[in-house]
């Protein structure tokens, strides 16, 4: 096993203000009492002005992880699995306190910006959180199986926690489109009506041995299935032509496992710690497509089979010391495998006819990629109030591919970034950072596939490499005390080798393009309006701003990367009412996103007005928190265009597609509590 590290121990509050200055901010489960908290999870969810990052974000192994979530100032050996999971599966009883502070303050390469640690304590015997919640939604049946029970114990070294869930999804919307020709006269009129349902299980856990004399070992592991079913039904009104009918079906029966591990001891004067993951996924999926005139005419039927098997194993090792207060060294190694391998099958029928296999280029084939990456990093205090982390590494690769297409290519890339934290006074802080990354490859990208519902697909593409950028950011953090807290980051990004769409062969799919350019702003606020006289109030806040530019492979001109988010914002206006157990809530959701261009296409797809829902909660029903949501109270609506060109985007407009859907209210009632 790659050898790991960390930071010699897990570092206490009074420390990081001993050595850096820096005074963390510290919260205990009363901080929080007003939203009675039943999970280290919630608890973390209101601190004001953070946002938790996605443990299984889809970065480039551990190295380029961008977690802010330590358990004992450790980070935790997982993805799926991760740290957000991990404390959904804490108890609030098992809480000793929270701690907000500066990611380089912590002696921990690689973290920068806002890092929550949150301390355990153990109370002793066996404790546990529980949930359900029953939901009901216009043109679907309800569900009341979405429910999850976690456990936690240990005596002496020894700790562990359990926890099953069943999440199901059910999703549906129906409405009219128009399909009209290139000079806006309608062809066709379609009333469409579409379900998803699909149902989640997994069963996880881990356990924790911390022996006298500072070892610390964790294992962790998590199984799970995903069964998604969706249907959608099409009338079909041609101007000129006889009535028909349209179905669509598409299944999947996905399993995943994934199993993660990490030993830290200590060794000479640093620590010494090891990480391996291992996941594994099976993806078989069906898409079928079946249809006709009322008289039976003209009826066709497409069929899309396609098994996917996936999997990633990473072993990673760091040592770390601290030769002086304020002062961290890191040397780490990480190996990974990734491959995915693909099996396809196409059949399509005309007039009735038995299903006939169509020939697809490329679709059945396996992609591998072996890496290995060393990395040093050190981080100094340079005063009381600034702090600096460097990060200097390199990452060599194997790309190769077999099946349909062979192809076996190797790549040595640089990476690392710079970290500058200046405590301006007690309440500001600025973070600025200059990364130099490499993207994690999709190797569905490599693989040809169809889309029957949309009547397109992707061709797979054996010449993808990953994509490159510089990036440099800035971050101000500002603690309003009584009125909130804000965290503004803003940043561009310089990217080579940019993973878009271009011409291959008759048709198109995934490629390379040789730059491209992304700006953003990220902010997270919480107000409370305690200060104007109501108590227990606060908005709270996560915006998401993008603008991006790359050539366009067919037109040579400047447009959007495909697809890439415009904005994305959520907000929750909450009220809890004073010397009561009541409380109750807004919340509005809102996004958009860049059109989608292709050879011979353009999509555009998003809702609106925002989607929205309010809730009436009881922190106290006989024991327990019961929620009461009425969702889509502003009657959100899902739109979609969709306009083809022959014979590409550079000659003549043919057909444009246009349609609107609506979905309904959604009622769900939720309990919660803890033993």
């Amino acid at each position: 096993m790659f050898l790991a590290v960390v930071a010699p121990h897990a570092i206490a509050a009074e420390e990081v203000e001993a050595n850096t200055g820096e005074t963390p901010t510290v919260y205990t489960p009363d901080s929080f009492a007003q939203f009675a908290p039943r999970t280290a999870l919630e608890m973390v969810e209101r601190i004001p002005g953070f946002s938790i990052n996605d443990d299984d974000d889809g970065s480039r192994g551990f190295g380029q992880a961008t977690g802010n979530i330590l358990i004992n100032g450790q980070r935790v050996s997982g993805k799926s699995n991760g740290a957000e999971s991990t404390l959904g599966r804490i108890a609030i009883a098992n809480v000793a306190r929270v701690e907000l502070l500066d990611g380089t303050a912590l002696g921990i390469p690689g973290l920068s910006g806002q890092v929550v640690n949150v301390i355990t304590r153990d109370t002793g015997g066996v404790s546990g959180t529980w949930h359900w919640k029953g939901r009901v939604r216009e043109n679907l049946p309800p569900t009341y199986n979405d429910m999850a029970l976690s456990l936690s114990g240990g005596k002496g070294p020894l700790s562990w926690t359990m926890e099953a869930e069943s999440s199901p999804e059910r999703g549906a919307d129906a409405g009219p489109e128009r399909i009209t020709d290139g000079a806006g006269m309608l062809i066709e009129t379609r009333k469409e009506d579409y379900t998803h349902a699909a149902e989640y299980a997994s069963l996880a856990g881990s356990l924790a041995w911390k022996p006298v004399g500072g070892s610390i070992a964790n294992l962790s592991a998590k199984v799970g299935i995903y069964e998604p079913d969706d249907k959608e039904i099409s009338k079909l009104f041609p101007v000129d032509g006889l009535e028909g009918r349209r179905l669509y079906q598409g299944s999947e029966d996905e399993k995943t496992v994934e199993l993660g591990a990490d030993y830290a001891f200590d060794l000479g004067p640093g620590r010494l710690k090891a990480i391996t993951l291992a996941r594994r996924e099976e993806s078989p999926m069906t898409d079928r497509v079946r249809g006709g005139n009322l008289d039976g005419s003209d009826a066709f039927d497409s069929l899309f089979n396609q098994t996917v098997y996936e999997g990633e194993y990473i072993l990673r090792g760091e040592y770390a010391w601290v030769p002086a207060p304020g002062r961290d060294w890191q040397i780490s190694l990480e190996g990974a495998f990734n491959f995915l391998e693909a099996q396809s099958q196409l059949f399509e029928s005309e007039g009735g006819g038995p299903l006939t296999e169509i020939f697809l280029s490329n679709a059945n084939s396996r992609v591998e990629e072996q890496r290995g990456e060393l990395t040093v990093t050190h981080g100094r205090a340079l005063s009381k109030s600034v702090s600096l982390q460097v990060s200097l590494g390199a990452e060599m690769s194997e790309l190769s591919q077999t099946g349909d297409a062979e192809n076996v290519r190797t790549f040595t890339r640089p990476k690392g970034f710079a970290s500058l934290s200046w405590q301006v006074d007690p309440s500001l802080k600025l973070v600025t950072r200059l990364d130099r990354e490499v993207g994690q490859l999709d190797f569905f990208d490599f693989i040809s596939s169809v889309n029957l519902n949309q009547g397109n697909g992707n061709q797979g593409n054996s010449e993808i490499v990953p994509e490159q950028s510089w990036k440099a950011s800035l971050s101000a953090e500002k603690d309003f005390r009584d009125w909130g807290a804000a965290t503004l980051t803003v940043f561009g990004a310089d990217i080579e080798d940019i993973v878009d769409r271009v011409p291959i062969g008759t048709g198109d799919g995934p490629g390379n393009l040789d730059s491209a350019w992304r700006v953003g702003a990220d902010l997270d606020a919480t107000v409370k309006f305690a200060k104007l006289g109501l108590t227990g109030t606060q908005l709270t806040f996560h915006g998401e701003w993008r603008d991006s530019r790359v050539a366009d492979p067919l037109t040579g001109m400047d447009r959007p990367i495909n697809g890439d988010n415009v904005y994305y914002l959520n907000t929750e206006l909450r009220r809890d009412i004073p010397q009561t157990d009541w409380a109750v809530g807004l919340f509005l959701e809102s996004y958009n996103e860049n059109e989608v261009y292709r050879l011979d296409e353009v999509t555009h797809q998003g809702n609106q007005p925002a989607f929205s829902y309010v809730y009436v909660e009881n922190k106290d029903l006989l024991g327990m928190t019961g929620t009461l949501t009425l969702g889509n109270i502003l009657n959100q609506h899902d739109w979609r265009w969709r306009e083809t060109y022959a014979p590409n985007r550079l000659g003549t407009l043919v057909t444009r597609e246009a349609r609107s859907r609506d979905f309904g209210p959604i009622v769900s009632f939720k309990l919660k509590g803890t033993f």
